[in-house]
């Protein structure tokens, strides 16, 4: 029976099959260009199912030797290679995100024992990849696709949130509301523009959390002012590029820093490939970040034609570089953050007031919530009364994804052996 998955959730094992069928991947360019003198052997392939660790071997130029707890079994490279097509030519010719699984690859990840689309992993890599020898130290790595959306560098929400304070001008209230009540809910650089064009100015004031504040610091004390002079100017004139902005502050210089440090020691763009090379490496908006990496040592990019490149921390510079040249910024969501009182009644409106929330069942819900990292909180002070606003961030959108799969996978289950339906976990 056929199933869906998403692009991302293809590109990964479509990358995972490559190395496995080709044996090799290309070091990338800055450029997003393989080298050609940088041509890396893969031995073993080490990937986490909800049931245990698989490693796969590539012991011959036939075959890959699936080992784990519950397999140990020979399966032709020309297999992976021929269903990494199948995978490929399928998400090319898709314009959905959900892709319907083609012909026969079902039963091939039956083979191989894959029934986790994505790996079950804490520590954000995809998969760990021993070069050289099976016995050599393992890289993890994170699959990146251009195939699909990719998936965020910086985990947006709340916490990594800046605050602007408008200076310049003092507006009357009536002049207050017809700012905020201008164009749709998402206009935000309208209503920037408004402010500017009302003799406003917009200035960098502080970073929402104090934990990203720090992580910022980091950087550099002043890195904060820098990024927020940049998501200004990302917002009034539409430059997203990283490389572009950067070169606008090499310009506008906000941290009045000498002109020696802009041109010979490239201040500024040295500042965001540390920061991007540090939110690749595992920093967190809302995770106390000391400079120390993650698991993650590098990316494996698949570009539009199916070629996969590598980027780790192994080529520090070329990963930096790689970073600054494609990375952009992106406008964060503006949906609606809410307070306890708006979520009980949002429950009991989407059930029919057949369930009712109590604040003592509750609370104690959002609070574990908050202690995981998945929700974040906000009091925002109303009148005389402060209230408190709760925020979902990545790292709860991937929980929600993961239990809502769950649920489906139960449900599924339930019409397995009341119907004969099968279902595939992902």
């Amino acid at each position: 029976m056929a199933f869906e998955a998403t692009k991302r959730e293809w590109g990964e094992l479509y990358a995972f099959f490559r190395l496995l069928a080709d044996g090799y991947v290309y070091a990338g360019t800055p450029e997003v260009k393989k080298n050609e003198a940088q041509r890396l052997p893969v031995a073993m392939i080490q990937r986490e199912e909800h049931d245990g660790t698989r490693r796969y071997i590539i012991e011959s130029e036939e075959n890959i030797h699936i080992c784990g707890e519950k397999i140990d079994k020979l399966v032709a490279r020309e297999d992976f290679s021929a269903v990494a097509e199948l995978i490929l030519s399928a998400v090319k010719a898709s314009r959905e995100n959900d892709v319907m699984s083609p012909d026969g690859v079902e039963e091939f990840l039956d083979e191989v024992a894959i029934f986790d689309l994505e790996a079950k992993t804490d520590d954000r890599t995809d998969f760990y990849v021993a070069f050289y020898s099976a016995d050599a130290p393992l890289t993890g790595f994170c699959v990146r696709s251009r195939l699909s959306s990719m998936f965020p560098l910086l985990d947006g929400g709340r916490t990594a949130n800046l605050k602007f304070e408008q200076t310049g001008i003092k507006f009357a209230t009536p002049t207050v509301n017809k700012i905020n009540a201008f164009g749709e809910e998402d206009d935000v650089a309208g209503r920037m523009l408004m402010i500017e064009r009302l003799g406003g100015v917009l200035k960098y004031s502080d970073v929402a959390d104090k934990v990203f504040r720090s992580n910022l610091s980091m950087i550099d004390l002043h890195f904060p002012r820098m990024l927020g002079e940049m998501l200004r100017i990302m917002h009034l004139d539409g430059i997203t590029r990283v490389s572009e902005l950067t070169e606008v502050m090499k310009q506008v210089n906000p941290l009045k820093i000498k002109e020696e440090l802009i041109t010979k020691h490239h201040y500024y763009e040295y500042k965001m490939k540390q920061f991007l090379l540090a939110l690749a490496l595992g920093m967190r908006p809302a995770k106390l970040f000391t400079g120390v990496d993650s698991a993650v040592s590098g990316f494996l990019l698949v570009d539009g034609s199916g070629e996969i490149l590598c980027y780790q921390k192994a080529d520090r510079q070329t990963f930096a570089d790689f970073l600054f040249n494609n990375s952009r910024f992106e406008k964060g969501s503006t949906e609606k953050d809410k307070y306890g009182y708006e979520m009980i009644k949002e429950i009991a409106q989407r059930t029919d007031n057949l369930i009712e929330a109590k604040h003592g069942t509750m609370y104690p819900i959002i609070y574990k919530l908050i202690e995981e990292e998945y929700i974040t909180s906000n009091t925002v002070l109303v009148g005389n009364k402060a209230r408190v606003y709760y925020h979902l961030e990545e790292k709860g959108k991937e929980y929600l994804e993961s239990i809502t799969q769950d649920y489906d996978n139960l449900v599924q289950s339930i019409d397995l052996i009341v119907h004969g339906t099968k279902h595939y976990e992902r």
